[in-house]
């Protein structure tokens, strides 16, 4: 992998000067190095801030494939950004050269140019789907979407399967570890160029605004002051401590802005249009709702009209019965005075109808989810975030610096504004110093969440042979990181196979065995630390002990024989012994430090004049220690009255003294080479588990999928049995629970409106903390459905259970009442994309028909505003 060079010959594409003639504009350096990757045949990888133009990239691909007379297909990861991507390339090309495939709604499929979600790519990869041929180029939009824990594995599935002869154009935001991606890529498709920009094209500046109960109106402070957090901001913060307040209350002086507050600041900081991002379908209509209710105007009397234009045109494929049940008045009411809402349960025609006022400028505030930052080309001035904690249905978790880039890269329109604003709200749970901390952070690394499915291990047994399904396992970016990882450990590992026989060869002694010396000492320290039953015992002994006599300590690093040098009696009754070791270390001994009463068990004359801080009376008692000759009949050193405890201890020393390693002038460098050696040891045996883990991680967990299915009997042996067949054509993250309804007959029978409140159940999941709906079936034979789907979701979640897989998530019927009655909102679109499916796969015909019958009733009126809209 490697960045091409502005310096480099590259072989100019006869469509290449039609395409820059046609955009009007100057490219930047990045987009030129790109196009000349594509020019030369190569794969590309551009990683480069929102809004710097990336998309060139991908259109020059299109163009390209075009002039070829070959095919482009476009991915995206949501069927909002395909919708606009369709309608882009559509004016560009023409509508009969563009297509659009969203897995419910197909237009134009057979066209050279196709838009279409990540999914029906994979889906027609796994299908060898005939619309492969003729593929020149694949554009993989927000490419670093494949570290999505749900459906970031597509995205790999998409690099690994692809046919070998197309070329990838993966476009993504800026991440730090871009270089290992793009190599990743190359070692799966060929040569790849890595084309990276860190600059962003407007100016970004981050900003912390504070309510406060003691100021008309918010604090707006920068965040950082010459590059470092705003101290201004932090002694702000700290004041956020509870202060006595009305009626004695205890009452913070800080407080989060009201949203009101917030756009009438931007309003007069000239900093709209905004988008204000909230996590939560209902706060952003509670959010238009307040500035409604505010009497907030935010347009002039031209921009209303246009607005209202506009918007009439948008919702002119809606019935009137269907425009009173939106809350068509009040919602219009809104977006004339400037402000709306914005996130995917809204009716397609509202939400286009909301973009494209907002890309006219014409709106100046959106209250917006997340959504909103996945590539939708709604630039703003200035970002908002209310809170940097999202909900995710289970905890409240804090954004990733790779959530927060993503949402602050809308700040900043290329070509209008100087500066793009990220605004932050106080929060009382977050201070100051982590606000700075998440917005300070440039980048972020790329994570893989690859892991093998019921479905993806369904297709592997189909299409390969078992080494080659390992094998494509093995080409996953998880796997490719886990190897990066494994060649450092590895290193690490031949460092410390060195370090180790280094270690040992200094551990080994002529005059014994060390190791058996080591455990000897062990076993003497353990034995030490046993107390005696009676210390007064030992504190007499001592009292006897005479300067000149040889003890034998137990344990410790005082361990082995001594000579006794003097003697003290402190008050109290104490006694203290001064002793030299054989190396000639002067040490202290006390009661404690033998566990049964000691005697002596040899005698030296001490040298004369007596002067026990001298360096040659010390070398004296030390040499003739060594060589002294020790009493050894009986418990050597011990009195015979005494516990037992205390005579092992001094059954051990007096062994340990006698052992040929004891000798040895070097016994010190041996133990400590040795007992490095041993941490080593621990240590290497630590990183082979690691390389092991990291090596047999994917492969283990796809043969316990493998099992799971043998068990379930979807596969035998390496192949696939007819329901193993029927699942490798469900595409759905309850994938195996559906075929096992499917080959329990739940769907057969029902009717077209009872099918689709069913499939509901594995769709619809519930949002925000709220308490969770009730079961609502409208008849008894679905209710009685319902329970068997319970029951086999038990079922497999044991089994999954068992053998240590990721849980299926659980069904919920908390949609099915409304589905049964074909009530529409954003969870109609997953239901008619997976009842299309049933249709397809479903062996009983009549099963069949009902879904597809169902899937054509959901896709009317409302759902079907937008024929090439958000469904």
């Amino acid at each position: 992998m490697s960045e091409p060079k502005a310096s480099e010959p590259m072989s100019r594409a006869p469509a290449r000067d039609a395409f820059l003639a046609a955009l009007g504009f100057e490219l930047d350096p990045f987009q030129v190095r790109a196009l000349d990757a594509l020019d030369a045949g190569r794969s590309v990888l551009v990683a480069a801030p929102t809004g710097s133009g990336k998309t060139v990239v991908a259109e020059y691909a299109v163009a390209k494939a075009l002039d070829e007379g070959r095919k482009a297909f476009y991915t995206t990861p949501l069927k909002a950004l395909s919708n606009q991507k369709f309608g882009d390339l559509s004016r560009r090309h023409g509508p009969a050269r563009v297509g659009l495939l969203t897995g419910d709604n197909s237009i134009n499929g057979d066209a050279p140019v196709v838009v279409m979600t990540t999914e029906v790519l994979r889906n027609m990869i796994y299908a060898d789907s005939p619309a492969l041929r003729g593929l020149r180029y694949v554009v993989l939009d927000e490419v670093h979407y494949l570290q999505d824990p749900y459906r970031g594995p597509v995205w790999e599935e998409v690099i690994i399967h692809s046919p070998p002869d197309i070329d990838l154009v993966c476009l993504s935001a800026t991440v730090s570890n871009a270089e290992e991606f793009a190599d990743w890529v190359e070692t799966v498709r060929g040569d790849t160029a890595a084309v990276i920009e860190e600059q962003r094209p407007v100016e970004l500046h981050h900003l912390y605004m504070v309510g406060d109960r003691e100021s008309d109106r918010p604090h707006l402070l920068q965040t950082f002051v010459d590059g470092r957090p705003n101290p201004e901001a932090a002694r702000l913060d700290a004041r956020s401590v509870r202060t006595p307040g009305w009626r004695g209350r205890p009452r913070g002086r800080l407080q989060t802005p009201r949203r009101i507050e917030v756009i009438e600041r931007l309003h007069d900081e000239g900093m709209l249009p905004a988008i204000y991002f909230i996590f939560s379908r209902n706060a952003c209509d509670d959010a238009a709702r307040q500035c409604l209710e505010s009497g907030m105007r935010l347009t002039s009397p031209d921009e209303r009209t246009r607005i209202r234009e506009v918007a009439e045109a948008k919702v002119d494929v809606l019935t009137d019965a269907d425009l009173d049940v939106l809350g068509y008045s009040r919602w219009l009411a809104g977006l004339e005075a400037g402000f709306a809402a914005h996130h995917a349960g809204m009716v397609p025609p509202f939400k286009e109808a909301v973009e494209t006022c907002f890309a006219a400028g014409l709106v100046k505030a959106v209250f917006a989810t997340e959504t909103l930052a996945l590539g939708i080309n709604m630039p703003a001035r200035s970002v908002v975030i209310e809170k940097l904690t999202k909900f995710t249905g289970e905890r409240h978790e804090f954004l990733t610096p790779g959530q927060y880039t993503q949402l602050t890269g809308r700040a900043g329109r290329r070509g209008i504004d100087d500066v793009g604003y990220a605004v932050v709200l106080w929060s009382p749970f977050v201070p100051f110093d982590q606000v700075a901390g998440l917005a300070s952070t440039r980048t972020y690394a790329l994570s893989s969440s690859f892991r093998p499915t019921y479905n993806m291990a369904a297709n592997l047994v189909r299409r390969y042979p078992p080494d080659t399904a390992h094998h494509l396992l093995n080409l996953s970016f998880a796997q490719f990181r886990a190897d990066r990882d494994v060649v450092r450990l590895e290193t690490q590992l031949e460092r410390n196979a060195e370090l180790l026989a280094g270690y040992r060869e200094s551990a080994t002694c002529d005059l014994g065995n060390v190791e058996e010396y080591r455990a000897l000492l062990r076993d003497t320290e353990t034995a030490a630390r046993v107390r005696p039953s009676s210390t007064g015992e030992v504190v007499q002994a001592l009292d006897r002990i005479k300067p000149g006599d040889v003890l034998v300590v137990p344990g410790g690093k005082s361990g082995g024989r001594v000579a006794v040098i003097g003697t003290t009696r402190r008050r109290g009754g104490d006694v203290r012994l001064r002793a030299l070791t054989p190396e000639r270390r002067m040490i202290t001994l006390s009661p404690r430090d033998f566990p049964a009463p000691p005697r002596p068990v040899g005698r030296i004359d001490l040298p004369t004049p007596y002067a026990p801080s001298s360096g040659a009376f010390q070398r004296t008692v030390a040499a003739d220690l060594s060589h002294a000759e020790l009493r050894t009949d009986g418990i050597v050193g011990v009195a015979p009255a005494l516990s037992r405890s205390g005579d092992r201890a001094m059954a051990l020393a007096a062994e340990l003294d006698a052992h040929a390693v004891s000798g040895c002038p070097d016994l010190h460098a041996h133990l400590r080479a040795a007992e490095r050696a041993e941490r080593l040891a621990r240590d290497t045996e630590r990183l082979e588990r690691r390389i092991r883990g990291r090596t047999e991680s994917l492969a283990r967990q796809f043969d316990r999928v493998l099992r799971v299915l043998e068990a379930w009997g979807y596969v035998d042996g390496w192949a696939l049995t007819d329901s193993g067949a029927q699942l490798a054509r469900i595409y759905h993250e309850c994938d195996l629970l559906v075929a096992e309804c499917l080959r329990g007959g739940l769907f057969d029978g029902l009717d077209p409106p009872s099918v689709v409140s069913l499939a509901s159940t594995f769709s619809y999941e519930q949002r925000g903390r709220g308490a969770a709906p009730g079961a609502w079936f409208p008849t008894p034979e679905l209710r009685k459905r319902w329970g068997d789907v319970e029951r086999l979701a038990r079922e497999l979640e044991l089994a999954e259970h068992d053998a240590g897989l990721p849980l299926t998530r659980a069904p919920d019927p908390g949609f099915a009442g409304a589905a049964h009655a074909s009530a529409a909102g954003e969870e109609l679109a997953e239901i008619i994309g997976l009842l299309r499916q049933l249709g397809e796969v479903a062996g009983d015909p009549q099963t069949a028909s009902a879904a597809r019958e169902a899937a054509d009733r959901l896709f009317r009126g409302v759902v079907a505003a937008s024929a090439a809209v958000d469904v």
